[in-house]
């Protein structure tokens, strides 16, 4: 099974406990997901995240609705944690998400391991577009979220 890599990373000026407080929330996902996904969390509120914590969605890719299962199989609060997709489209799907303070601010890191049914060329002109896609709209969501409550401090 061929597997394929994708990496970025986006500074957001807030403090870390904010930050990971967001990302903690498994809710919050479907905040920043673009909404040609139709992307729902089924799994009901108030997720306790830690290693082994199963979360069900329910998305549409090119207007195919599918279900998806991740698992948190790492959770190191407020540095990393990682999930792995149990049921869903990819044949593999391991994301690390990672949170570093720095002076300028919290450096978020995503890192993704995925394989895709079919060959390189279905990744490449179908898969990784969509993944790119999906992460900058990610960006611009986070950008805006964490801009707004910056602003509400200052009122």
């Amino acid at each position: 099974m061929k597997t394929f890599h994708f990496k970025t990373q986006q500074t957001l000026d807030q403090p870390l406990s904010e930050v990971f407080e967001f990302f903690s929330n498994a809710h919050n996902l479907a905040i920043i997901t673009p909404p040609w996904l139709h992307f729902e969390v089924l799994t009901p509120a108030s997720i306790e995240m830690s290693p082994g914590t199963r979360i069900d969605y329910r998305l549409r890719v090119h207007g195919i609705p599918l279900r998806w299962q991740s698992e948190i199989t790492e959770w190191n609060p407020p540095h990393a944690f990682a999930d792995e997709q149990r049921r869903g489209p990819y044949r593999r799907w391991r994301h690390i998400h990672t949170f570093d303070e720095t002076e300028t601010g919290v450096v978020i890191g995503d890192s993704v391991e995925y394989a895709v049914w079919g060959n390189g060329l279905i990744n490449k002109f179908f898969v990784r577009p969509d993944i790119e896609k999906i992460f900058a709209y990610r960006s611009k969501q986070l950008d805006q979220i964490f801009l707004q409550r910056k602003n509400k401090t200052f009122l």
